[in-house]
C-alpha cells in the first residue's frame, strides 16, 4: 500500500485508518522530522529527540508509539516504564548509537576517574545508564556549560557535535569520542562551500552532526561562507528559524527528512538540501505499512532491562531538566 502520492498529499483513506486504529489503542503517534512525509502528517506530535523526550514523559496514554529509530523508542520506555511502548520496525537502528558500545565507555570512564559523563541522546540505554547526564543537539550546550568548569568532561559518542560544543563553551577539558552518523559525515565542507558558492542569495542551516559543521564558523570567519547568513541547528532550532525566516531560499545540512517540516513552516522560503542524498534508511525503514501493521498487531513492543533504566532515567531525565538558564547540573562523582 502506497500512503503517498507526492510530497504532500497523503492518501486519506490510509490516514483514517491509522488514526482510527491509534484511538481504539488509545496510542500516541510520535514521530521524529527524519522520518517519511506521511508519517509526519498522521503522527500526533513531529519534533527532534529532546520534544520527544519531553513529550514521552509527560503523556499519560495507555501506548507510544515512536516513529523513529530504536533508541528513541528505548528513550521513551525508560521515561514510562509503565507504558506499552511501539516501534513500527525495530530493525531500525543508528550508526551512531552503534559507534560506542558499553563495555567501551566503561573502559574509557576508567582512564579518567572522576570526570562526569555526556552521552548524546543517540545511544542505546545501557550506554545511557553509564552517563551522568544526556543531551540533544538543541541543548548540548547548555548541558556542557551547566557541568562545573573544573571537572573533566568525556562527550560521546558524536565527534562533530562534540567538537561544536567545545568550540562554544571553550572547555579544554572536554574529551570527544571518535563517533559519527553516516549519513551527516557524508556532508561535506566542500559540499557546503560548492552550494554557498552557486546560491549566494541563501541562507545556510548546519546541523552540528555534519561532516561539515566543525568547519562552518570557521570558514564563515574565512569568507569562505556567509558569516551572517550561516546557522548551526538543531532541528528543533532549524524549524524555529524557519518559521521568522524571509531569506528567498535556505540551503539544509542534515537528513533530507527535515525538509518537509521546513517546508510546511514557511512555503514562501525555497528549501533546498545541501546534500540530496542525505537520506538515513533506518528512519525511512517507518513506512506506513509498518505503522499500520504495528497498531493492528502491537508489534514490535520495546523492553529496557528494569536496572538499566532505572539508572539511564536519571541520566535523561537530567538531560530534560536543564535549560539555558541551568546554573549547574547534578552529576554523580
Amino acid at each position: 500500500m502506497q500512503a503517498t502520492t507526492s510530497l504532500n498529499q497523503v492518501d486519506a483513506g490510509w490516514a483514517a485508518r491509522v488514526r482510527r486504529l491509534a484511538d481504539e489503542r488509545g496510542a500516541l503517534i510520535l514521530a521524529h522530522n527524519y522520518q517519511r512525509p506521511e508519517i509526519q502528517e498522521v503522527a500526533d506530535h513531529v519534533g527532534d529527540s529532546l520534544a520527544l523526550a519531553r513529550l514521552a514523559a509527560a503523556s499519560s496514554a495507555k501506548e507510544i508509539v515512536l516513529c523513529g529509530v530504536y533508541f528513541m523508542a528505548e528513550t521513551a520506555k525508560i521515561l514510562s516504564p509503565s507504558r506499552t511502548v511501539l516501534i513500527p520496525d525495530a530493525g531500525a537502528g543508528c550508526s551512531l548509537a552503534d559507534s560506542i558500545t558499553v563495555s567501551q565507555l566503561r573502559e574509557w570512564k576508567a582512564e579518567h576517574p572522576g570526570a562526569a559523563v555526556v552521552a548524546y541522546v543517540n545511544t542505546s540505554a545501557s550506554v545511557k545508564a553509564e552517563a551522568d547526564v544526556c543531551c540533544t543537539s538543541a541543548n548540548a550546550v547548555e548541558v556542557v556549560s551547566a557541568i562545573p568548569a573544573s571537572r573533566e568532561v568525556l562527550f560521546l559518542p558524536d565527534q562533530f557535535l562534540g567538537a561544536h560544543v567545545r568550540r562554544i563553551t571553550g572547555r579544554s577539558n572536554l574529551r570527544i569520542w571518535a563517533g559519527e552518523c553516516h549519513v551527516h559525515a557524508g556532508i561535506s565542507p566542500q559540499a557546503l562551500r560548492d552550494m554557498a558558492a552557486a546560491r549566494p542569495e541563501a541562507e545556510l542551516y548546519v546541523h552540528p552532526e555534519c561532516g561539515c559543521g566543525t568547519s562552518a564558523l570557521w570558514q564563515a570567519g574565512t569568507g569562505d561562507l556567509p558569516l551572517s547568513r550561516t546557522k548551526i541547528l538543531s532541528t528543533g532550532g532549524m524549524l524555529e528559524a524557519a518559521r521568522s525566516s524571509s531569506a528567498s531560499a535556505v540551503l539544509v545540512a542534515t537528513e533530507t527528512g527535515m525538509l518537509h517540516q521546513l517546508r510546511k513552516a514557511n512555503p514562501a522560503v525555497s528549501w533546498e538540501p545541501v546534500n540530496p542524498h542525505a537520506t538515513c534508511h533506518y528512519m525511512k525503514m517507518i513506512t506506513a505499512d509498518a505503522l499500520e501493521r504495528c497498531l493492528v498487531s502491537g508489534e514490535a513492543e520495546v523492553h529496557v532491562d528494569a536496572s538499566v533504566a532505572a539508572r539511564a532515567r536519571r541520566a535523561v531525565e537530567a538531560m530534560i531538566s536543564v535549560g539555558p538558564t541551568s546554573a549547574s547540573v547534578r552529576v554523580g562523582a
